[in-house]
């Protein structure tokens, strides 16, 4: 797995909303600036790749840029191959990216195929279900000196960082008390969510509300000790049986709450295209502080002649997510969305790079010394790992580990109608009801 800094081989598992949205155009671009090589998408069938394929946004933004469809396009939509990802990640040559887009209950079984075909990752949250398997995937990936990076695009909002930086700096005294929500569009529910968001696999809280959970121990360093979470139940056009809402809240190790509440059922037609944010009350010895984040509107109000928004009026978030003009061929994503991605790519490629001598530093393409002993090459890529886990801005299996310790104590509270479950970190992480 000796290929220092040359371009990326990317594999993406999953062809829905966040690859549309997202995933495809930023690595798109990074393809075009010559970060990231080939593209392959493979999917359950071909439906999606075909959307996909056919999109004018893409035929727009990146003109002559195209991604190899597994199952191939002119396949019949109603053929599943729910086992051809293994397939396909098993022809990439070692060293190369797997961004894992599937429902969150399918992760795992992605991202281990990946690992053991030496494959660096890039999933879209939450990672896994579990603290369990969060621990399996870090110790595999580490031992093969392999990236599995988390996509918690917030992380990489310019309010979010700001935020960080000055509450680690003192300036908003300790967290005490706040409320964040994320109610998504009425229509997720006309889409692939009702063949998979049911009870037994995932919830509002777990789904969106992660991205809060995550940014409050982003920002302040602190670790949640307790989680409860009540579920609505809804019916999906299919007839399955979902969690519509729900609400938790989160207790953190220095006393302070949490309440978080998130659904699917935002209207369709309303400014926003969705409701969310976040505020932070605090306080110091003798004075109080706050943290607010309006994220469901960033001051952008946009009054169309049409509908291809889906509304004729919109609040519009530039921050996120949007495909702009620039000096160059077509459109290029701008926002923390992009940042995110990016940023995730580049620290596999970086791991990559390192290791091609014996000092442990990028190549220089001047002779240094006999080439380095693929033991050599692993230690020094650990050592990069430790230093990404360490400055804890990307999140990944050994930075943002709390993330699985919350999942799983949503996923075992909301089971029993909100019961409290506690998070234990001695002597080994845990989760267990509280009695």
């Amino acid at each position: 797995m000796n290929r220092q800094d040359a371009k990326l081989e990317i594999v993406i598992v999953g062809g829905g909303m966040i690859t549309h949205d997202q995933i495809l155009p930023s690595l798109y671009h990074l393809q075009r600036q010559g970060v990231v090589g080939s593209i392959k998408i493979c999917a359950l069938n071909s439906a999606p790749l075909r959307a996909l394929a056919q999109s004018p946004r893409f035929a727009e933004a990146f003109p002559g840029q195209s991604f190899e469809a597994s199952p191939p396009l002119d396949s019949p939509p109603e053929a599943m191959h729910p086992d051809l990802f293994k397939e396909v990640i098993a022809k990439l040559p070692p060293g190369n990216l797997i961004v894992v887009a599937v429902p969150d209950h399918l992760h795992g079984p992605v991202i281990r195929t990946a690992l053991e075909h030496d494959q660096h990752v890039l999933t879209v949250k939450p990672l896994v279900p579990t603290y369990a398997e969060a621990v399996e995937i870090h110790r595999l990936a580490f031992a093969k000196g392999l990236f599995v990076g988390v996509e918690y695009h917030k992380r990489f909002d310019r309010r979010s960082l700001d935020a960080r930086g000055l509450y680690r700096a003192g300036r908003f005294g300790q967290f005490r008390c706040g409320e964040a929500k994320m109610i998504e569009p009425y229509y997720y529910r006309h889409s692939n969510f009702q063949n998979w968001f049911t009870k037994d696999h995932s919830d509002p809280f777990t789904y969106v509300g992660c991205h809060y959970v995550d940014l409050v121990h982003f920002i302040t360093g602190l670790r949640p000790v307790e989680v409860s979470v009540r579920g609505v139940e809804g019916t999906f056009p299919n007839g399955n049986i979902g969690y519509m809402w729900a609400q938790g809240q989160v207790v953190w190790e220095n006393g302070a709450l949490l309440s978080v509440t998130d659904g699917l059922g935002y209207p369709d037609e309303a400014a926003g295209t969705n409701d969310q944010g976040l505020v932070m009350y605090c306080e110091s010895d003798d004075c109080a502080a706050i943290l607010k984040h309006d994220d469901q509107y960033r001051g952008v109000q946009h009054g169309y002649i049409d509908r291809l928004a889906g509304a004729r009026f919109r609040f519009v978030s530039p921050d996120y997510f949007r495909l702009v003009p620039w000096d160059g061929e077509g459109l290029k994503p701008v926002g923390y969305g992009f940042e995110s991605i990016e940023a995730l790519v580049l620290a596999a490629q970086r791991v990559n790079a390192v290791g091609a001598t014996p000092c442990g530093c990028p190549p220089s393409g001047q002779a240094q010394g006999p080439a380095p002993t693929s033991d050599q090459i692993l230690a020094v890529r650990r050592s990069v790992l430790t230093q990404i886990d360490e400055r804890g801005v990307l999140a990944t299996p050994g930075d943002s580990w709390v993330n699985e310790l919350v999942t799983e104590a949503a996923r075992l509270s909301i089971a029993q109608d909100g019961r409290s479950a506690l998070i234990e970190y001695e002597p080994t992480p845990k989760v267990r009801l509280k009695t």
